[in-house]
């Protein structure tokens, strides 16, 4: 069974930037605010030392400094905290200023109204991936559920391992060795082998399969944004095929779709 494994704050794992020196107070604070998921609403100040592994007494001052700050609201009655707009608001500007959205997402509608498939792009934060766009293609509300934001395990999804694909051996092995920690004896062989599968697929055809959903079939592509780490880029649709039968119809769209989102970056920072 799976489950994602917990950030230990105080190690400082998976920095980006070894050897430059950080705020403790400033990471900690972040660890916080990550630590809020959908279908939480409050969290106490005992929930949130759990999730992030912090002391009592770190998590009682930092909680008081994000609600002075704004960023948390306290809720008296409940003794206990949830995320306050401005976190909405950083979201919001994050989109509307990046320029891998403002090339790729007409790109992804005009794909998936053409094709009547899902399209998403994603990026990896530590153990998940975190959907920047997603183009639900379903005219039901109850069946577009992956929004913007929303988090998928990097182990199971294509879009996860077709990030896998774009590191470095090390790098790959020490993230997988984190997420391996999740899982209970026995059950983390057959997954590992799918993702070498799906890594091995990447290098070979550009693209990776996943049905880690029953009724879901999804493909992924690595695509790089300029001068941002590497992206994944998926199609999926709900369908009783079989893997293969998607994958013969569709894997030359996910590609053509990829090409036309990488040239358009290259056009905008030419104009920049």
């Amino acid at each position: 069974m799976h489950a994602t494994p917990q950030s230990d704050a105080a190690s400082g794992a998976s920095r980006r930037f070894s050897g430059v020196s950080q705020n403790r107070s400033l990471e900690r604070g972040l660890e916080i605010l990550r630590a809020f998921r959908p279908g939480t609403d409050l969290l106490g100040n005992g929930e949130l030392a759990e999730r992030t592994g912090l002391s009592a007494a770190t998590v009682s001052r930092l909680t008081q400094t994000l609600v002075t700050s704004g960023f948390l609201d306290h809720d008296r009655a409940a003794r206990a905290y949830r995320l306050a707009a401005p976190v909405l608001s950083l979201g919001h500007a994050m989109r509307a200023a990046s320029p891998v959205l403002r090339a790729a997402t007409p790109l992804m509608r005009d794909t998936s109204n053409k094709l009547r498939m899902n399209v998403g792009l994603a990026s990896a934060d530590r153990a998940e991936m975190v959907y920047l766009e997603s183009i639900r293609y379903n005219r039901k509300a109850s069946l577009r559920t992956i929004v913007a934001g929303q988090r998928v395990p990097i182990e199971l999804t294509s879009l996860g391992r077709a990030y896998l694909a774009t590191l470095d051996a090390s790098a790959r092995e020490a993230l997988l060795d984190r997420i391996r920690r999740g899982y209970r004896s026995g059950s983390w062989k057959p997954i590992r082998a799918d993702i070498d599968q799906a890594v091995a697929k990447v290098s070979a055809q550009g693209y990776c399969l996943a049905s880690w959903q029953p009724g879901v079939v999804a493909m992924s592509a690595p695509l790089q944004g300029q001068g941002c780490q590497a992206l994944a880029l998926n199609l999926s649709l709900i369908t009783d095929e079989a893997v293969s039968a998607v994958e013969r119809r569709h894997a030359s769209d996910l590609l053509a779709l990829k090409a036309k989102i990488e040239h358009q970056l290259q056009s905008q920072a030419a104009s920049d």
